[in-house]
Parts: C-alpha cells; structure tokens; sequence
C-alpha cells in the first residue's frame, strides 16, 4: 500500500511527539483456564510515546509496562502472576513493546514490533485500529487506537503450569493481548 493510502486511512493524526494517556486507556489480556473460560487482566501502571512521521510507515512506539501492576480481580492469583513463576516483577519490573514497521493490506492496518517480558524479547504483530482523532474541551488534540495480538506465554519463559487428570492445562499457552490507548498530542 502506499504511504498517501496510508496517511488516508489515518487523517487527522498530524506529525509529531503523541504521549499515551493513562487514565484513558488499557493495557489488558486474556487467558485460558482449565481450557474451559477465559481470564481476563490487566495493568494499571503503563507508559508510551508514538512518535508520527509524515511517512505513517516510518512512525515508530516505544511502551512500559509496570509488571507489579498486574490485575485480574483476584489478589492471589495477581500474587501468583508477580511471581517468579510469571511475571518475576521483582528481577523483571517492566516489560516493554518497541515498534519495528507499520504495515497497511487494503483496510487492515498492522503494527509489527518488538515485545519484551523477563528478559525475553520476541516479535509480535498487531492488528491495529485507528478510531480518530479528536479536540477534548480544553484545546488538545486526542488520537485513539484498538490494538490486538495472540502471543505463547512460554515464547517469553513464562512456563508455569499444572497438568489437568484429563490431559489439559490449568493455563491456556496462548495470551489475547487488548490494547486500548488514547494518545494526546505534545
């Protein structure tokens, strides 16, 4: 695709330093259990900066993620995910997401990047959602974007697991990554 269908697809999103806002966004997950239902998570500590190049492609993120911030509604299991089973927050106390490309096929837009958990890092595509640009009451300019990504859990040594009597797993290896950011302009 080339850049100007690109730089169409996301009118309105001008060059320059975007700055995640996180009282306005969500970094949350999704995970198998007992291969029956699903987990879902998230973390309430996180930060990243968009920086937009007058050639889309050429636009590069860099993200943190607080790993101790971790939450699913239960504070053992958050206790267990802070653990050196999981997360290790203690050795690890922030995982981290750096762009490599970004990519449009027809409508579909893809972030492809470089995610890091412990000490791993691994590539990672997301399917990308521009929802808009918009001026809030106080004169700034807001961008917001939907992104998601399946990873393997044990890609990033995250290796945990109990054997269920009937073959299965306690924890599903794939992991739903939701992002939902809201970004203001600088």
């Amino acid at each position: 695709m080339t850049t100007a269908v690109l730089t169409d697809q996301l009118a309105g999103l001008t060059p320059g330093t975007w700055t995640v806002d996180p009282a306005h966004s969500r970094v949350g997950f999704v995970a198998r259990h007992l291969m029956i239902s699903k987990v879902r998570g998230n973390f309430g500590r996180f930060s990243g900066t968009v920086e937009i190049d007058p050639d889309p492609t050429r636009s590069s993120l860099h993200a943190e993620v607080d790993t101790a911030s971790v939450g699913t509604g239960d504070e053992s299991r958050d206790a267990h995910l802070r653990s050196a089973d999981f997360f290790d927050v203690e050795a690890y106390p922030t995982m981290s997401l750096r762009s490599t490309a970004v990519r449009a096929d027809g409508d579909r837009l893809t972030l492809a990047g470089e995610l890091t958990i412990k000490d791993v890092t691994a590539p990672v595509e997301l399917a990308l959602e521009f929802d808009g640009v918009e001026t809030d009451p106080w004169g700034g300019t807001r961008a917001g974007f939907s992104a998601v990504a399946e990873v393997n859990r044990r890609d990033f040594g995250l290796e945990w697991n109990v054997a269920l009597d009937s073959g299965g797993m306690l924890v599903g290896e794939k992991v739903r990554i939701e992002l939902d950011v809201e970004l203001v302009r600088a």
